[in-house]
């Protein structure tokens, strides 16, 4: 980073740029001993950050790591959010402690932005914490009640340069796709167009071969133009691949845009010396087409990504669904996608708060473990805001939706660091890969340099600029985002949603299979119910159709279907101290009736290895017991024959075996475990993994929760239920259960994909490397393949999941 060399109680009398943003200083009083700086902003940033220990911030980037606040936004310009009604259109959670906000910052671009923004707390002892979303360019950012506020939140961004793009008018409306495209990048792709052209434009006598002797001035003075068109491309259009070249050999980690940022250096220098020295006319026009045609492919690989990302974030994330209640009083299960802000929604015993909402009827005890990670539950009163992402703990709720549901938001809350499995060998070795290639290069490069320097010194800048540039590990890099990208998307499409790429290359080396039964194998709306006992009267069917009503277990679910032609003119009956006692039952006070439902052991407080069923108790009096006749899903027996041969199966059912006799015609004896509890699952799939194996875990979301989280893919079947779990790594819509093994095989092939477009990938290289080192090959056509080769890619790992997607009748 330039400074001044010479500094005195008066004016500095060096010119500089500026310490902070790197930017040259029209004038030089404003400094600090012998840093400059060009204007108070910018000093104000360097002070904030040097008082606070934080310096290490300009070491991470370029001589330009900050922003520029000459024409920054003025720091008082935050009263508005002072506004209560325009506080609650910005947070995503709130309590009596802590604020969760999330804020567009079109300023990040590096790391030195990442490393700050993600250090906050260390300039505000109020911020708990912030995250930083580079591809997004989002922070998150929890603070203390107590010890801050929204405002001063947004000052502190605004002060150090990053003041967060707030549009209010744009809070209240649905628009997903609101342009996030840095204006910057395309500002540079044009700038690099325009001079591409004109250089070529001012070339032609050189391509032509005219006379230089007949109009040498002429000549001469398109060679100066020619110099003056490339300074923008150079200084402008080119800075991000000097910045990367730059941050990585500070953190010892090469990559690509090291020969990258050399052979546009080499080309533009070359060309300067030729120009100057009349010994040539330079390669100033390949310089500024290589800039030129790496950022279109940097243009299309942002574009295409940002497709898939739209694609998941909100169209059809989750398959899982809410109980809204209409104008006429009826109840209808939706898709959170059709709910909208004025709605009302019942929210049942561990189900999710899809949207932020107002409570009018119930008593919510809110556990929001999801969103800060503290499993004590909140008691929220009527008319009081419950926070998206919440989970209701108690009896059935009704809440008014305040917010349009925003599935991004889910999809923040499923890819929390807490649910997020070590990354897979593939990825590391990419990593590995793109390393050692990048060095190779280098190697190469100098060898060739030097070979023809000796041998021909005329093909010596050709050859050695050529292979920088031919020689690319971006389309290594770029397989697994985009075609695997792309097979998340289809997946998506046919109701299964997977996570992250991650867990499509763990897919891949499953080894074991382990199945829950109820609400998994089995169709809970199809399945046949048979009381046993005492005849009910109207009242205690009500009490039960009551109790069943608060839970969203497949089981409660069933038995309250089967009393609902009954009950639904009946007045709602007063719940109190409902528990449910997950795999076991549930019980509460109904209409000041002591209620309890569930297993036989449940009821009668003893271990009970075969429970004839459910039993329903009134008033410490057994009424009687369900029975289920179960139905078993379409496809359902095709699937595990097809499994059987390739994988080893497990049932783990926390049921009695009843059910023994018909999943004999399809698992083996041995592979049949009932009674389990959701301890007992979880220690089952551990003891497999000590033995090496790799385990998927199907089951409901609920009872299996912790074997979701432990098994390498947990997949959770959702069948007409408000069942998201973050533990899970992917959702798996219930009528969609018949065509898992055909997933599965989908996930291999398009791993295989992947794998042939590394070696389309070292193909070219190799080709385009056997004629870089011969001198064959002129830059600008280098220019061109390079970023053409990261295309092909692309449009290879696209085109060829979506055929292989559509041969497989996907």
């Amino acid at each position: 980073m330039l400074t001044a060399t010479s500094i005195t109680n008066n004016q500095p009398t060096t010119k500089t740029n500026c310490y902070h943003c790197g930017e040259h200083c029209d004038h030089q009083d404003i400094h600090i001993e012998e840093k400059i700086f060009c204007c108070d902003g910018c000093k104000m940033v360097f002070e904030i950050l040097n008082e606070n220990d934080m310096c290490t911030y300009y070491n991470l980037e370029n001589n330009k790591a900050g922003i520029s606040l000459k024409s920054g936004k003025d720091v008082s310009d935050y009263e508005v959010l002072e506004d209560i009604d325009v506080q609650k259109r910005l947070i995503d959670f709130e309590n009596d402690e802590i604020v969760k906000a999330t804020f567009y910052m079109p300023q990040i671009h590096c790391t030195a932005c990442i490393w700050l923004l993600e250090n906050l707390y260390k300039l505000h002892p109020g911020v708990a914490q912030s995250k930083v979303n580079f591809l997004k360019k989002e922070t998150y950012i929890t603070y203390r009640k107590a010890d801050t506020t929204l405002r001063d939140i947004v000052r502190l961004l605004a002060s150090i340069g990053y003041a967060p793009e707030i549009n209010l008018k744009d809070l209240d409306e649905d628009n997903p796709k609101r342009s996030k495209a840095s204006k910057t990048f395309i500002y540079k792709l044009g700038v690099a167009g325009f001079a591409f052209g004109n250089i070529m434009l001012l070339s032609f006598p050189e391509y032509l071969g005219l006379n230089k002797t007949i109009d040498g001035d002429f000549a001469r003075f398109f060679s100066y133009l020619n110099i003056v068109l490339a300074l923008p491309v150079l200084f402008y259009s080119a800075t991000e691949y000097y910045q990367s070249a730059w941050l990585s050999l500070k953190q010892k980690r090469p990559n690509i845009d090291i020969p990258i940022a050399l052979g546009i250096s080499v080309l533009f220098l070359r060309s300067i010396f030729e120009i100057l020295s009349q010994t040539g006319a330079g390669y100033l026009d390949s310089m500024a087409g290589l800039v030129f045609f790496l950022l279109i492919g940097k243009w299309f690989q942002r574009k295409t990504y940002d497709t898939i990302t739209f694609e998941r974030d909100y169209k059809s994330y989750f398959p899982i669904s809410a109980t809204r209640r209409n104008a006429s009083n009826e109840v209808q299960t939706v898709a959170l996608t059709k709910l909208e802000k004025g709605d009302t929604i019942i929210v049942k015993n561990q189900e999710l708060i899809p949207s932020d909402a107002m409570l009018i009827k119930g008593r919510a005890n809110i556990d929001y473990s999801f969103v800060t990670g503290e499993a004590e539950p909140i008691r929220k009163k009527i008319g009081e805001t419950i926070y998206a992402g919440g989970r209701q703990i108690g009896e059935a709720v009704e809440v008014t939706l305040t917010k349009k549901v925003s599935q991004s938001y889910l999809t923040q809350l499923w890819n929390d660091e807490a649910f997020t499995k070590p990354s897979s060998d593939f990825n590391l070795m990419i990593d590995k890969v793109g390393k050692v290639f990048t060095i190779a290069i280098l190697i190469i490069a100098a060898i060739t340099g030097i070979y023809w320097l000796i041998n021909d010194s005329s093909l010596a800048m050709n050859a050695f600029t050529a292979v920088l540039i031919i020689a690319c590990p971006c389309a290594i890099a770029l397989n697994i985002p985009f075609a695997l990208g792309n097979a998340l998307r289809i997946l998506g499409k046919n109701k299964f949603y997977i996570k992250n790429t991650d867990v499509l290359e763990r897919m891949q080396n499953i080894t074991n299979i382990v199945f829950d039964k109820t609400g998994t194998l089995t169709s809970t709306s199809k399945n046949q119910l048979i009381y046993e006992g005492t005849t009910l009267t109207n009242y205690e069917q009500h009490i039960v159709w009551t109790i069943v009503q608060q839970s969203s277990h497949p089981i409660s679910q069933e038995i309250s279907q089967y009393f609902q032609q009954q009950q639904q003119d009946q007045n709602n009956l007063k719940v109190d101290d409902f528990q449910e006692t997950i795999g076991q039952g549930i019980a509460a006070i109904i209409d000041g009736n002591r209620v309890r439902i569930g297993s036989e052991g449940f009821i009668f407080n003893m271990e009970i290895s075969n429970s004839r069923g459910t039993f329903i108790e009134i008033n410490n009096q057994i009424k009687g017991y369900f029975t289920i006749k179960n139905t078993y899903r379409s496809g359902i027996e095709k699937l595990i024959i097809d499994l059987q041969n390739r994988f080893n199966l497990s049932l783990l059912s926390g049921d009695n075996d009843r059910e023994r006799g018909n999943l004999s015609t399809m698992f083996l004896p041995q592979q049949l475990h009932f009674n389990k509890k959701p301890e007992d699952k979880l220690m089952y799939i551990k003891d497999m993994q000590t033995n090496d194996k790799k385990v998927m875990m199907l089951g409901d979301g609920l009872n299996d929760a912790g074997a979701l989280k432990q098994s390498e893919v947990g997949i959770a079947v959702s069948e007409n239920l408000n069942q998201f779990s973050p533990a899970c790594d992917a959702i798996l819509d219930a009528t969609e259960l018949s065509k898992l093994s055909l997933f599965i095989n989908y996930v291999k092939r398009s791993m295989t994909l992947v794998r042939i477009s590394f070696v389309l990938s070292l193909i070219y290289n190799v080709i385009g490397l056997s004629f870089a080192v011969q001198g064959l090959l002129e830059p600008v056509i280098a220019a061109i393949l390079m970023p053409l080769s990261s295309v092909t890619v692309v449009v290879f790992g696209m085109v060829s999941t979506s055929l292989l997607a559509r041969r497989m009748k996907l």
